[in-house]
């Protein structure tokens, strides 16, 4: 059995590597639990509450048991914190010796050999994306790793990025020149040397999907397999076991295309109108969805004939491209890997258009200059399920947000885990005095119009009493819209608004101003963590049901009332419940921070299922005077 005792007592070996460390007796429960589930090799379900310190609870287990492990992390962020934080930290607490490996999905990583072609290319950049282009070509020559997060010239989010990366649609493989000193092959070889080897919940799933060859030999060989955040992992899994095509991945084949049509082809000059007017196409297509953002159901292209007749001239495009690449192919690897990419995108297109199962959603999305078309699995239980007998490891899953009311079904069902074992552990946080929860009498129903301007006017009393530092969380970007026009007017203190700056910016910007209020949707529900007074109140507009004109959304349902089960009760509800314990975590993340959280939906108390909710809050005190709010801030000046 593994012994983890002496490393979380206090003056245990984490206390002589981390300042002020405190042992805390929920951490070392939850690090005994996971190290009998890898000692039994059995499945365990882990919720632990903010501040149980999870990260270091797992690993220490993991490590000591010398068992070859898979850490999998909702985003590369906790990725990168868990291999250049946390990783050097119990390594210098222990005398254990292990190798660790960073591996992510292959766009991460740079490929000189696209960023040579992109240098040499007679296919003209702006001056902007040619002095980026540059930069990178600077840091290629000095980097070790080959990570663009190591990057900070230019932005991961850039287009520019395209060209010196690779996809698994446009990378050659073992027939490319530099295949001996490519950066994605070393950081593979890496992963298989190494103890403990720290991946993203995509690139897992990519796994799975068996999308991605070459990884797929990682996971048999893992003895324990940990999913931190483990509540983003259905989700996660059910876009990578569907299909979808998207107008950029095409424009990019065409663009590729044309690159090397340029270098090596310019003999077939119907290649080059076919990459054209395929790009024209698109462009088309795009247009004929309208300007609206917004996802839909299949029936819209089918019931609309200029949507329709755009994706079948779209399809014909496609065919012309591939016969011309069918012809280039023979002159080079780079025009044959071209011609394999269309004739792999033509059997996608296909499958998504012929789709006539009643076991996947088809639904399409369109964004300011693109769209894609989906083919999306309803269930991904049994699938899973199968993966992990494949795969015979001890799995560890584990989130702040895993119950409803303290119970395991949901999630437990969603991933097919069956008879799992499953135990939770409460933050060690003081909610009844560090915190206090206001919902106020009076609240309009989300479904008056005026619901927006009515619930800011019972917010601003609570924002004159947090002198600012507060989230404003919104359920939709319409919502959220609304609302900055009103409190621009209205407010006094630093308006911050999602879509503004880039995320990372703004929660700079909201740290150091210090009196901020910072209007989020979605991405700052979840993953944030801010610290100390500048985060002291959380205001939620309401509860966060998924809209239900949502296609993906919707089909679900429909199959759901067609298996004789209650949708709304086994699938809305419990996902609206972990939605709002997100929102709710953010307001207390240390054991001095305190705050305020103020929800604006009266349904927590005029409707049944709102105890469901009221009973997965923290045990905060409760109140619905706006005068115990003003004394809980009163007190904290005074202190």
């Amino acid at each position: 059995m593994i012994d983890t005792k002496q490393f979380f007592k206090d003056g245990g070996a984490l206390a002589s590597v981390i300042s002020g460390y405190q042992a805390r007796s929920a951490q070392l429960e939850m690090a005994q639990a996971i190290a009998d589930a890898i000692d039994k090799k059995q499945h365990l379900i882990a919720e632990a509450g903010t501040g149980t310190g999870k990260t270091f609870a797992y690993l220490v287990p993991a490590i000591l048991s010398g068992k070859k492990t898979i850490i999998s992390t909702g985003t590369k962020n906790l990725q990168d914190q868990l291999f250049n934080k946390d990783l050097p930290l119990i390594r210098k607490a222990m005398n254990t010796p292990f190798l660790a490996a960073l591996l992510k999905g292959r766009s991460n990583y740079l490929c000189t050999y696209r960023l040579q072609n992109a240098l040499t290319s007679t296919i003209g950049f702006t001056k902007e994306d040619a002095a980026s282009l540059a930069k990178i070509n600077a840091w290629a020559k000095r980097t070790h790793t080959g990570d663009v997060a190591e990057m900070t010239g230019v932005t991961e989010g850039d287009p520019i990025w395209y060209q010196a990366t690779s996809t698994q649609d446009n990378c050659l493989g073992q027939e490319c020149p530099d295949y001996a000193e490519c950066y994605l092959v070393k950081a593979r070889k890496n992963a298989q040397e190494a103890d403990v080897i720290v991946v993203n919940h995509h690139l897992l799933c990519a796994d799975w999907s068996i999308r991605d060859n070459g990884f797929g030999e990682l996971l048999p060989n893992a003895e324990v397999v940990v999913i931190d955040e483990a509540h983003q992992l259905a989700d996660t899994a059910s876009n990578f076991l569907g299909i979808t095509i998207g107008s950029k991945q095409l424009t990019d084949l065409a663009q590729d295309a044309l690159m090397e049509y340029f270098k090596d082809a310019t003999d077939i000059p119907a290649l080059r109108t076919a990459c054209e007017d395929l790009e024209h196409e698109l462009k088309d297509l795009r247009l004929a969805f309208g300007v609206e953002l917004k996802r839909g159901d299949w029936k819209e292209i089918e019931n609309n004939p200029k949507i329709a007749g755009g994706l079948d001239a779209l399809n014909e495009q496609l065919q012309r491209l591939t016969d011309q690449l069918k012809i280039a192919s023979v002159k080079t690897k780079a025009l044959e890997s071209c011609f394999k990419r269309c004739e792999e995108v033509m059997d996608k297109l296909n499958m998504i258009m012929d789709d006539k199962g009643g076991k996947w959603i088809r639904w399409y999305e369109t964004h300011r200059k693109t769209f894609t078309l989906s083919l999306t699995p309803l269930d991904i239980a049994s699938e899973f399920r199968g993966f992990m007998q494949q795969h015979q490891a001890a799995w560890i899953f584990t989130s702040a947000t895993l119950s409803i009311a303290n119970r395991f079904d949901y999630f437990a069902n969603n991933l097919g885990l069956g008879k799992a074992a499953s135990e939770s552990w409460g933050s060690p946080f003081d909610y009844p005095n560090q915190s206090l929860f206001y919902h106020p009498k009076g609240l309009p129903q989300p479904t008056d119009p005026n619901f927006i301007p009515l619930i800011i006017e019972f917010a601003l009393p609570v924002l004159k009493a947090s002198q600012g530092r507060a989230f404003f969380l919104f359920t939709s970007h319409r919502a959220l819209r609304e609302a900055a026009e009103i409190l621009e007017k209205k407010l006094k203190y630093p308006l911050l608004v999602q879509g503004s700056r880039p995320k990372a910016v703004l929660l700079d910007q909201f740290k150091e101003a210090g009196n901020a209020v910072l209007l989020g949707t979605s991405s700052f529900w979840e993953g944030v963590d801010v610290r100390g007074e500048a985060l002291s109140c959380v205001i939620i507009d309401k509860l966060p049901f998924a809209s239900p004109g949502d296609p993906v959304l919707k089909a679900r349902l429909d199959a759901m009332t067609q298996q004789g089960k209650n949708p709304f009760f086994e699938y809305q509800l419990p996902t609206a419940v972990i939605t709002l314990r997100q929102g709710i975590g953010r307001l207390i993340r240390d054991v001095t921070d305190r705050g305020v959280l103020m929800v604006c939906d009266p349904r927590l108390l005029k409707r049944s299922y709102g105890q469901l909710f009221l009973d997965s809050v923290p045990p905060m005190k409760r109140t619905r005077v706006i005068e115990d709010v003003q004394d809980f801030f009163k007190t904290e000046s005074k202190s």
